[in-house]
């Protein structure tokens, strides 16, 4: 046998948090990782040189969008994700099924909701129709593009991320809501567990078809809402499915919505039902508290669309916290974003420069604020994987949120 694909070379004492290593065809990945956004085969407005440059080391792309466009035969023809984009390292794409879900009841981009006034299983945002379906099978919905209909199944999903030729990525799963009712969270649960079987069963008949392609690895999602009893049993459900041969996941996701005061806990009952040996995936964070609590609770690698999402609205982080550079008081003020960024912008251009731009609708402003916002997510990951090593955790975190969200933004 050959390396194994994921190491451990370091762990958090007295919490599950860890160091290690994910080798793929296209490069390793040190973990923790901070996992830059491209939901188009693009991280916006960047170049994918810049991305390698500021220090990403895997980006991930959406299988919904590229399946709407260009299609991913289109990306197959091309060599696959990476060569499309031009982009050397390590990929990652999602099933999709995030996308079909909040997409198909009108949530756009997250699902977000005050969970105390509403439960219920037929949530749709307001003014917005019902675009997708579940039953047992699948998914059936129409395009947010175009409003054409068209179906996911877990084969479906699982052939579409072959196309893409990323090396990492997920099986199909149900994207559930915090208001869904229990009884919802309990059957769904149990869909995305048998889902889960027939996509790593099409994941192995795929790959045993095509043994000259670059290995790919499937990572199982655990989802279950804000229920312990449904996190572990889904969790606990995806380790013991296994191929006729015997092989299982090669990591897994933490997937779902989940309210910010419960993520270290919902992530820690998850990675302690998880073997040691494989990655944990957490879908959907970048915030710099969500950031410590996700690691010191597990998970390996995460993703989020936000730091580029924030930045095209001029919402730029810095070590004292997070401000929006189109606020007047930067109109003379020529420091970069943040004095203790090594980024390219903070190193040639000014908050009054960046607040020009944007005054002036350029599309250079959303250009080096997406820059500044994902070196400043990826710097901070890269000094929270350094100090597990240092054994300095716990003072890297004190200093970093003390700092972020106790002073004053300058």
């Amino acid at each position: 046998m050959g390396e194994p694909y994921f190491t451990v070379e370091a762990e958090l004492p007295g919490r599950l948090g860890r160091v290690g290593v994910i080798h793929t065809p296209h490069g390793d990945i040190h973990t923790p990782a901070f996992i830059a956004v491209g939901t188009a085969a693009t991280v916006k407005s960047v170049l994918p040189e810049t991305m390698k440059q500021l220090g990403a080391q895997a980006i991930l792309a959406n299988a919904y969008h590229l399946y709407l466009q260009p299609g991913p035969e289109i990306v197959a023809e091309a060599g696959g994700l990476g060569a499309f984009m031009n982009w050397p390292g390590p990929t990652f794409t999602d099933s999709g099924g995030f996308q079909v879900m909040s997409l198909g009841v009108g949530f756009k981009k997250v699902l977000a909701m005050d969970t105390s006034r509403l439960q219920t299983d037929d949530i749709i945002a307001k003014g917005k129709e019902r675009l997708a379906v579940v039953d047992e099978d699948g998914v059936t919905f129409r395009s947010h593009l175009d409003g054409s209909k068209h179906r996911f199944t877990p084969e479906v999903s699982i052939g579409i991320q072959h196309q893409l030729g990323a090396d990492i990525i997920f099986a199909f799963d149900e994207l559930t809501t915090l208001v869904n009712t229990r009884g919802y969270q309990e059957s769904s649960v149990q869909r995305t567990h048998e889902w889960a079987v027939r996509c790593l069963a099409e994941h192995h008949r795929l790959q045993d078809s095509a043994p000259q392609r670059p290995r790919q690895a499937l990572f199982g999602v655990v989802q279950g809402a804000q229920y312990e009893d449904l996190r572990r049993q889904a969790a606990h459900g995806l380790t013991t499915i296994r191929t006729a041969d015997g092989h299982g996941f090669d990591g897994y996701g933490i997937g779902g919505a989940l309210e910010k005061q419960n993520l270290a806990t919902i992530v820690g009952w998850v990675s302690s039902e998880l073997p040691a040996d494989k990655p944990r995936h957490l879908l959907g964070i970048s915030e710099p508290d969500d950031l410590f609590d996700a690691v010191a609770a597990g998970a390996d690698t995460f993703d989020c669309v936000s730091p580029s999402r924030v930045a095209r609205n001029a919402a730029v982080y810095s070590a004292t916290g997070r401000f929006n550079i189109t606020g007047a008081r930067y109109k003379r003020d020529f420091t970069p974003i943040d004095a203790e960024c090594d980024c390219y912008t903070c190193a040639n251009y000014s908050r009054a420069y960046i607040r020009h731009l944007f005054k002036a609708k350029e599309m250079l402003s959303a250009t080096l604020c997406t820059i500044h916002n994902e070196r400043f997510v990826i710097r901070l990951v890269d000094q929270i994987r350094a100090a597990i090593v240092a054994g300095e955790f716990d003072e890297l975190r004190a200093h970093v949120l003390g700092r972020y969200y106790g002073a004053p933004v300058r």
